[in-house]
């Protein structure tokens, strides 16, 4: 017990002095190491290098750099084309556009965070000329930026799928329905407000106009045809998926649409590298808190605590999707990933709960913590771009949360909506 107190207080001292969540990973697992007695300076550099030695990893530079490039080459703006031309014209259409175009950018790079700021780039400035409730807008916009995480490519899965032992393959083949699932939610909690708003409507477009934005947009349609095809009938690995995208992304970019020059390529490495090297420092950091984690026997204690709920697959759930959303307001994804994956992963093997499905579930769970308060990166984003105050965003994004949190309780008390089409499609 006092091994984890020595945990939680150094993780929650660095997060309040605004010390690097990387760095506290290292100080919180050093700490844990020094009171068992078991400081070693090789080991932790040891730990450190196996963490982030793993042949999937490679799949992370690849993917964010294929995001980067859709955004500077012009995908996923005529992503977003299509999804006005097609719906841009009903009562609270861009509303509909943003949870579209979210599916279409997370099928392409799997990044909440990026996804998100393309999305506010594009509608806010739409949205507020046309008069719609800025903070519920931007409440929808960063709701639609979390299924990133839970669709293919995701970059959680890569990490969830290296920290747990878990098919990556697998973990990105059942997300599909769950990730649909969140944008149909959000559809129906936006009708719903939609209601009662007076919002202006764009014009219709014509038949003509909508096949020349779908025949526009069809080169970016085809990757995440492209990727789960691949996936599904074992043509590439999920790391060669990420130099897949990356190159059609690159092609389509500077050959098809013609809009990324080599200045801007070069752009997007240098904000790809930045990225990665964020990441792989992290879970080089978390190698550390997971090997003292191990060895201080913590998944075995927190066994013990869970242990009436092991012979009851449900009620085990239920209170993990509380414990992942509970961390996740106090730490970002990945981190988040990075430390529960390793100690909840026993628990749920023990309790003969699949993997796979753990895994989405824990995905879905943490992409929330995206949206909550104190962290909520994906609130500062939409914040920052839509130059408002945090707490009207808040209040906004309030509801979504709450169907999502209902959806997540959907999907425990009936996994049959994961697990099947996932053991299809794989």
């Amino acid at each position: 017990m006092t091994t984890i107190l020595i945990f939680i207080a150094v993780l929650i001292i660095t997060v309040i002095t605004g010390v690097p969540i990387a760095f506290g990973l290292m100080l919180a697992g050093i700490g844990m190491l020094w009171q068992l007695g078991l400081l070693d300076w090789q080991s932790i550099a040891l730990q450190m290098t196996n963490s982030a030695d793993s042949f999937p990893l490679l799949a992370i530079p690849f993917f964010l750099l294929a995001g980067e490039v859709m955004n500077a080459g012009g995908l996923s703006k005529r992503l977003m084309n299509l999804g006005m031309a097609l719906i841009g014209h009903v009562r609270g259409g861009l509303g509909y556009v943003a949870i579209v175009t979210a599916v279409l950018l997370a099928s392409l790079s799997g990044s909440a965070i990026a996804d998100t700021a393309v999305l506010a780039g594009m509608l806010v400035p739409i949205m507020r000329s046309s008069g719609y409730p800025m903070g519920r807008s931007l409440g929808l916009i960063a709701s639609g930026g979390i299924i990133a995480p839970v669709i293919p490519p995701s970059i959680g899965y890569i990490v969830f799928g290296v920290a747990g032992n878990v098919s990556i393959t697998r973990l990105f083949l059942s997300g599909i329905v769950p990730g649909i699932a969140m944008a149909l939610a959000l559809t129906a909690t936006w009708w719903l407000m939609c209601r009662r708003e007076s919002m202006a409507t764009l014009p219709r477009r014509s038949g003509s106009e909508i096949c020349t934005a779908l025949i526009d947009a069809l080169v970016a349609l085809m990757l995440p045809v492209i990727i789960v095809g691949g996936l599904k009938f074992g043509i590439f690995t999920p790391t060669e998926a990420g130099v897949v995208a990356c190159v059609y992304a690159i092609f389509a970019g500077a050959v098809i649409y013609r809009e990324i020059a080599v200045e801007a390529l070069y752009a997007c490495m240098i904000s790809a590298v930045r990225t990665t090297a964020a990441v792989m420092l992290l879970i080089a950091a978390a190698g550390i808190t997971a090997y003292a984690i191990t060895v201080a026997g913590v998944p075995q204690q927190l066994a013990g605590l869970l242990g009436p709920l092991v012979q009851h697959q449900m009620l085990l759930m239920l209170a993990i999707v509380l414990i992942v959303i509970a961390v996740g307001t106090a730490l970002d994804f990945i981190p988040t990933i990075l430390v529960l994956t390793p100690v909840l992963m026993p628990i749920v093997k023990q309790a003969g709960i699949d993997p796979v499905y753990f895994g989405v579930i824990f995905m879905m769970s943490a992409a929330i913590g995206l949206l909550t308060p104190p962290v909520g990166a994906v609130l500062n984003v939409v914040c920052a771009v839509g130059q408002q105050r945090y707490s009207d965003v808040l209040r906004g994004v309030f509801p979504f949360i709450v169907v999502q949190i209902l959806l997540l309780v959907l999907l425990v008390l009936f996994p049959q909506i994961i697990t099947i089409p996932g053991q299809w499609l794989y």
